[in-house]
């Protein structure tokens, strides 16, 4: 078993292909919660919007990872990303606090 699995940016049943460019690594509890969503519903502006892509987006630009493990979103996708795949679960905020003060991740705060 590998720590990640291949994910569908755009799945399958959404019009996506088997290809690189629509291929990306994803942690199985990232992938669970995306399931074949290509969007979601912003809790700032209740607008439906496209999710991060991984070939298209810049992490930093819609992200920030605290020092404390919470991932932030700075943007409309940012936000929507957050959300539907449920990055801010106790234990991965848990996890990656610890990696941050052992050195192991570095946080993104700005």
């Amino acid at each position: 078993m590998t720590p990640f699995q291949i994910d569908h940016v755009i799945a399958r049943k959404h019009g996506g292909s088997s290809v690189a460019a629509n291929l990306a690594f994803c942690c199985f509890h990232c992938n669970l919660n995306k399931g074949p969503n290509i969007a979601g519903i912003d809790p700032k502006t209740d607008r439906m919007l496209s999710l991060f892509h991984p070939r298209r987006d810049r992490w930093r630009e819609h992200f920030v990872l605290q020092i404390n493990g919470q991932i932030l979103g700075q943007t409309d996708i940012g936000r929507v990303t957050i959300r539907v795949l449920n990055l801010n679960t106790s234990d991965a905020v848990t996890l990656r606090a610890c990696l941050i003060a052992e050195g192991r991740m570095k946080s993104w705060v700005y």
